[in-house]
C-alpha cells in the first residue's frame, strides 16, 4: 500500500522531547532540528505528533513555561537566596538565624544569629555578604528573598549597589524559596533538633560547625568539591558537635 510510513517511536519521543525542552520552538523549528539530526520526517508529522499528545502550539507552551518554578532552575548559577528562621533556647528565648544559599552550588553562608533582628542588624549582615561577593567567587546577579518585614530598604540597597537585582517571592508561598527552606529542614533534623541551645553564642558555634560540614564534607553533593584523598587505608570516623554528626575519611597510609 502507498502513503507515508508511520512515525517510529524514537522519532515521536524526540519530537515530544524537543517541544518540552524548547517551549518557544514551533513546528518549523522542531522540523529543522530533526533534519539537522538526519531524520526525514516532515513538518506535518511534527504537527500531528504534538496534536495527538495534546501539546499546545509554541505561543501557549512559551507562556506556560515562564513560571516561577522555571526561574530558579534556569538561573541558579547566578541566584543567591536568603531566609531567616528561629531557634528557641533553654531559657525560652527566641533567636533569629539569617543565612544565604547559592542555588547553583547549594553553598551556605551563615550571616548571623541574634535575639533582636533590627533593621540595622539585617543591613549589616547584607553588607558583610556583599563584601564576600566582591571577591568574584560567585557570579551572583539575583537575590531571592521573601517579603518579611525584617528585610528593610537598606538591606535591598546594599545588594542593588553591587548590581544585584532583588527578587521577592510571592505572598504566602514558602515553596517559592524551596532551596533555602530545604536547608532549614536539614539543619534542624541533622543538628538543631538533637541539641539544647543555651544562648546566642552557643547557637552561632553550633551552626558554624554544621555549615562547615555541609559545605566541605557532605558526601552526596558537596557544595565545595572535595579534594581527592587516598582510596586506601583504614576508614576513620571524626565526630562533629560532640558526635551528633559523623564524618568519615581514610587514614593516610
Amino acid at each position: 500500500m502507498g502513503g507515508r510510513p508511520p512515525v517510529t517511536p524514537d522519532i515521536e519521543a524526540l519530537i515530544l522531547r524537543l517541544a518540552e525542552e524548547n517551549p518557544a520552538w514551533g513546528y518549523l523549528r522542531i522540523h529543522g532540528e530533526l533534519v539537522k539530526l538526519g531524520y526525514r520526517s516532515g513538518c506535518s508529522t511534527v504537527r500531528a505528533v504534538l496534536r495527538r499528545h495534546r501539546v499546545p502550539p509554541a505561543p501557549k507552551r512559551k507562556r506556560r513555561a515562564s513560571t516561577w518554578r522555571s526561574f530558579p532552575r534556569h538561573d541558579r548559577q547566578e541566584l543567591l537566596a536568603t531566609d531567616c528562621f528561629t531557634v528557641d533556647t533553654l531559657g525560652l528565648r527566641t533567636l533569629y538565624v539569617l543565612f544565604f544559599i547559592h542555588l547553583g552550588t547549594r553553598r551556605i553562608f551563615l550571616a548571623g544569629c541574634t535575639e533582636h533582628p533590627t533593621s540595622a542588624w539585617v543591613a549589616q549582615q547584607a553588607r558583610q555578604m556583599a563584601w564576600h561577593l566582591q571577591d568574584g567567587v560567585l557570579p551572583v546577579r539575583f537575590l531571592l528573598r521573601d517579603r518579611d518585614s525584617k528585610y528593610c530598604a537598606a538591606f535591598d540597597r546594599v545588594f542593588a549597589g553591587e548590581g544585584i537585582e532583588v527578587i521577592y517571592s510571592p505572598y504566602r508561598a514558602p515553596n517559592a524559596n524551596a532551596f533555602a527552606e530545604r536547608w532549614v529542614r536539614s539543619s534542624r533534623e541533622e543538628c538543631l533538633d538533637r541539641l539544647i541551645i543555651l544562648n546566642e553564642r552557643h547557637l552561632h558555634r553550633v551552626l558554624s560547625a554544621y555549615v562547615a560540614f555541609f559545605n566541605h564534607r557532605l558526601g552526596q553533593r558537596c557544595p565545595i568539591p572535595l579534594v581527592a584523598g587516598p582510596y586506601q587505608g583504614d576508614v576513620q570516623r571524626r565526630d562533629i558537635l560532640g558526635g551528633i554528626i559523623h564524618d568519615y575519611e581514610r587514614q593516610a597510609a
